[in-house]
This record gives structure tokens, sequence and C-alpha cells, in this order.
């Protein structure tokens, strides 16, 4: 995945726009991840889901604790992938009070496809969702990759998160290239 562009996506986004009125003032908007990534360098982590015990309780949180860490070293901004609908992503970051982690809904998964992460959970009933990966990307280009072990495993469900822990990268980007 090092040096790998990352794909040419459009994630279809929800944005707050008091202008439209009402109890729900909230608009489409496109997000093309290769424009808003153009000249940035980010972190993007991905997990199976929005509201699940991993990812609620340690993952995105601890993102979200050791961001600013993240900004000293040179990282733009912090996003999480997942493979939920916009609504969705959306109350979770409220249920979380994500302040500074930006929430993207992959919800067709395709980015999440075409980055070769998308796994079939449907034996838990969630269908096909992320695998829980991480990576630093340079002007839309992966320069560091982090995922969990046992994507190609059969047999009994895993979820493991260690190897994409906020921790692991810091440790990496700390170190002189």
């Amino acid at each position: 995945m090092i040096q790998r562009p990352i794909p040419d996506v459009t994630l279809k986004t929800r944005v707050r726009d008091e202008s439209l009125g009402g109890p729900n003032p909230f608009r489409w908007e496109d997000f093309r991840l290769r424009d808003a990534f153009a000249g940035k360098k980010v972190v993007v982590f991905s997990l199976p889901g929005a509201f699940t015990p991993t990812c609620s309780n340690e993952q995105c949180p601890n993102y979200e604790r050791l961001y600013e860490e993240f900004k000293q070293f040179g990282v733009d901004e912090v996003y999480c992938v997942s493979v939920n609908d916009a609504f969705v992503m959306y109350q979770w970051g409220k249920n979380l009070g994500l302040k500074n982690v930006k929430l993207l809904p992959d919800g067709n998964g395709e980015f999440t496809r075409r980055m070769g992460m998308l796994i079939d959970k449907s034996h838990l009933g969630f269908g096909l969702r992320s695998w829980r990966y991480a990576m630093v990307i340079d002007d839309n280009v992966i320069t560091h990759w982090y995922e969990e072990p046992g994507i190609n495993d059969t047999g009994e469900d895993q979820d493991p998160y260690g190897e994409t822990a906020p921790e692991k990268l810091l440790e990496e980007l700390r170190e002189p290239a």
C-alpha cells in the first residue's frame, strides 16, 4: 500500500446549513477525497462500524484524545471512515462528543472496496463492512500503512485492535525519516 495513491472516490456527506431552516437543516454534499486531501498530510483510520464496542470505546476516542499530538507532526486532519451512512455517522459523532476527528461515511463501501478492505460480516448481521486499518496520506499518496492481522483468516469472527491504534502511528511519526 505504501506509495500508492488513494482511490479517486466521492463520498456522500451531510453538511449543516442553517439557511435551510427547520428541524433538520442539513444538505447533501459530495466529499471528493482527492480534492480534500490534495496538498495535505492526513491520518485516515477505518473501522467496522459506528456504535460498535471497540470502535466507540477505544479506537475513535483514542484518535480524538491524541489529535493535537498528530498536529505536532504536521498532520492537517484526522479522519475516520466507516461503511455507514451519513446519518449514522453524524449521530455517532454527536454521541461520542467528537470535536476534532472528522467522520466520513462510506455508505456504499466504494472507498473501502477500492482499498481492498471490504469484508463480509453477514454472519453477524452487519453485511459488508471495513476491516480495521489506518494510514498516513501525504498529498494523496499513502506514506504509512497499518492493518490488523487476520483479514484473510477464516472461521471464528475476529475484531482485533492494536496495530491501528493512534499510538502506533504516532510512534512511527516521531521517528526521523
